[in-house]
């Protein structure tokens, strides 16, 4: 199999290097037994050019081998894991041009130390295979690590949010509501909304909604709120009018889809949250907010609510406006999920546009520090839902000071039940560095009414004895110490030996 980025020529140019270093041969003996000249083999190597049939048998008599090898797809074993992942779907799906990489400069990268490559390559695949990681991880890392170079800010996909809006002023004036988005949907794009056939199917009741290209139909599940059928509706918009055709048809998604196909979901998301809670008045709400001296809990629930909003969309599009039109890019977002039995918080979606902070979604099943805002108030409102039985947004603020530094964060925190799953319920969180910078723009950061707490990533990494809501040894920070006790003792074995030597 040879794909659009990796082609013969590439094949051709790994193994002529790679045989012309087993035989210790310089560009310039090369070029004297071939007759070829040295920048043009340079080129070969670096999969730019292939060669005649000519240059080819004189190639492969100066390097002892056959012809039909040189031409053929057959590459060593050394090569074989760096040519597999080069033909790989991954490679062929991933969009490099994204991140500002041309698929020739990372083709001439492997060419230069193909061996070393191999070896990564070797390594993640079996670090990879060791944690059940599957392509799709990979694929949301990256996706993270788009959003996070661009500081979650996408012009082109506001500036067409804008232009549709504009377009349908008469139905999208004021607050998105469902009708309008129905009715755009129907008369633009001649799709109808179906509310009874996920229902109908008990496999089928975790799923928000299904795109049914065979009826056009937008299926979405009973049980929503009003804030997450404008999400859906809103992102079927996008798809349509962004001309997305690799898409997933479900929601959440089911299936290991392609890199293409999860960014597309993302714009598709974007632009959504970005035509139900404009660019312009989110700034001027961000503004008012930001001059308040006290800190008020209904401050983001009315945002939710004057936008009819879902909480994770509020959240998420602070993440968008905040860094470009308020220089705040010293932020985090986190979506965690827990469940009634109060053991187990899963870290579902995370952002860091600083790229340093914690926690970040860890694999090794360990326990989440419980004195995180979003944490306590998902336990809070399981608690609150079973005595009295009922649905709520809970708001709060917390200043989250990491234990052994000198870092604080001010963090706001929604917590809601999850309509899907009654057992569940989630918490969003927006974390934002406190620097003088951040307090000089956030008023109500100084506010005695936001309790300040110690916090760290997880209780085993945690070496804080004093913690009154540990739920698990810090077996990490004792292995950590046992390993620096060997070390120790090594080091007073050697200075005893530079002493008897002395």
């Amino acid at each position: 199999m040879v794909n659009g980025n990796f082609s013969l020529k590439h094949i051709l140019g790994l193994k002529v290097r790679d045989l012309r270093m087993q035989k210790d041969l310089s560009f310039q003996s090369l070029s004297e037994q071939t007759g070829l000249s040295m920048s043009y083999l340079s080129e070969i190597e670096k999969g730019k050019k292939y060669p005649k049939g000519d240059k080819i048998i004189a190639l492969a008599g100066a390097l002892e081998v056959d012809y039909d090898y040189l031409v053929s797809l057959k590459v060593s074993k050394k090569l074989e894991p760096v040519v597999n992942l080069l033909q790989s779907d991954f490679f062929k799906e991933f969009p490099l041009e994204a991140f500002g990489l041309e698929p020739q400069k990372i083709i001439e990268l492997i060419s230069v130390s193909p061996e070393k490559i191999n070896a990564f390559i070797t390594s993640i695949i079996a670090i990879a295979r060791n944690y059940k990681m599957r392509g799709e991880h990979f694929y949301y890392a990256a996706l993270r690590a788009y959003q996070e170079m661009n500081d979650n800010y996408f012009p082109e996909l506001e500036a067409a949010a804008n232009s549709f809006r504009k377009q349908h002023s008469a139905v999208l004036a004021g607050p998105t509501s469902v009708n309008a988005l129905k009715d755009v949907l129907n008369k633009d794009f001649s799709i109808k909304l179906d509310r009874g056939a996920l229902a109908k199917n008990e496999a089928l009741r975790d799923l928000r909604s299904f795109f049914n290209t065979d009826l056009n139909h937008l299926m979405i599940n009973r049980g929503l709120t009003p804030a997450q059928e404008s999400f859906l509706l809103g992102r079927e918009v996008a798809f349509q009018v962004l001309d997305l055709r690799e898409r997933p048809l479900e929601t959440p998604p089911q299936r290991e889809y392609r890199f293409e196909t999860i960014l597309n979901n993302y714009k598709a998301s974007y632009f959504a949250a970005a035509l139900i809670m404009p660019e312009k008045e989110v700034i001027k709400d961000v503004k008012k907010v930001a001059r308040s001296a006290k800190w008020d809990k209904n401050m983001i629930t009315e945002l939710a609510n004057k936008y009819r909003a879902t909480p994770e969309m509020l959240m998420q599009r602070l993440t968008n406006i905040l860094p470009r039109h308020f220089g705040i890019k010293n932020l985090f977002f986190l979506r965690f999920v827990g469940t009634d039995d109060f053991s187990n918080y899963d870290l579902t979606k995370e952002l860091h546009l600083s790229k340093t902070h914690n926690p970040h979604s860890n694999g090794l099943n360990e326990h989440y520090c419980r004195r995180w805002l979003a944490i306590r108030m998902i336990k809070q409102l399981r608690s609150t839902s079973k005595i009295k039985k009922g649905n709520h947004l809970l708001a709060g603020a917390q200043i989250s000071k990491y234990f052994g530094t000198e870092d604080d964060y001010l963090c706001l925190s929604l917590a809601f039940p999850n309509v899907s799953n009654p057992r569940e319920s989630i918490s969003v969180t927006i974390g934002f560095y406190i620097d003088d910078d951040f307090s000089k723009q956030i008023k109500f950061i100084n506010d005695p009414a936001i309790k300040a707490r110690v916090v760290n990533t997880t209780c085993e990494r945690c070496a804080w004895p004093d913690c009154e809501d540990r739920i698990a040894p810090p077996i990490q920070v004792e292995r950590q110490a046992s390993h620096d006790d060997i070390l120790d003792a090594l080091d007073e074995i050697t200075g005893q030996n530079e002493k008897a030597m002395a």
